[in-house]
């Protein structure tokens, strides 16, 4: 085993959802991780504390993102126009590497309740860091968290778009499938008068 390689944490990222995708969740150790990305298990727990974890690597990133996107988004933003800066901001992240996880990612969550109910509380996590951004620009409170929850719909929808296989051929940018969600949505919300 090499003493070392570069992007250990993708690495393990990586190796897990393939082993998560080839046999389950459940089935998956955190050897046989480390054993796949060509590492050892000392430099699994030196980016996670556990498997679970490996599927909310970037969370913090994310919310990061998010909120800053909203924080400087024009002062006259409304507040869907600051979701919207905020959903650019964080889709402009997103790389190939993002993207090309989000099959196995979504196969991987959609395949074991424990992950349902850990994927359910990331978008809470980011919901709330965009609700508090918003507070931030004066916006109410319930203003704040529908249009904090819209975003997260709009970018959990964009992402999976984004990164079905389908769309090989002409993928674009992360941001137009995150933009083309939030107005999709927008006008959904519309309709519900």
């Amino acid at each position: 085993m090499p003493r070392w390689k570069p992007d250990a944490r993708d690495r393990l990222v990586e190796a897990a959802l393939d082993l998560f995708t080839e046999q389950g969740y459940d089935e998956t150790t955190v050897a046989q991780i480390a054993e796949r990305a060509e590492l050892t298990r000392s430099t699994f727990f030196r980016h996670f504390s556990d498997k679970r974890e490996l599927l909310s690597a970037g969370q913090e990133m994310l919310s990061g993102l998010l909120a800053e996107g909203i924080r400087e988004a024009p002062a006259e933003a409304t507040p869907l126009e600051a979701v919207a800066a905020g959903l650019a901001r964080a889709s402009a992240a997103m790389t190939d590497f993002n993207r090309g996880l989000g099959p196995r990612l979504h196969a991987a969550i959609d395949a074991n309740e424990e992950l349902r109910a850990r994927n359910a509380m990331k978008s809470i996590g980011l919901a709330a860091a965009m609700a508090d951004a918003l507070r931030t620009r004066g916006v109410s409170d319930t203003a704040a968290q529908v249009a904090a929850e819209l975003g997260v719909l709009a970018f959990g929808l964009g992402y999976r778009r984004w990164s079905d296989p389908s769309h090989d051929d002409t993928p674009g940018e992360l941001a137009t499938y995150t933009a083309a969600a939030f107005t999709e949505l927008r006008a959904a919300a519309a309709e519900l008068r």
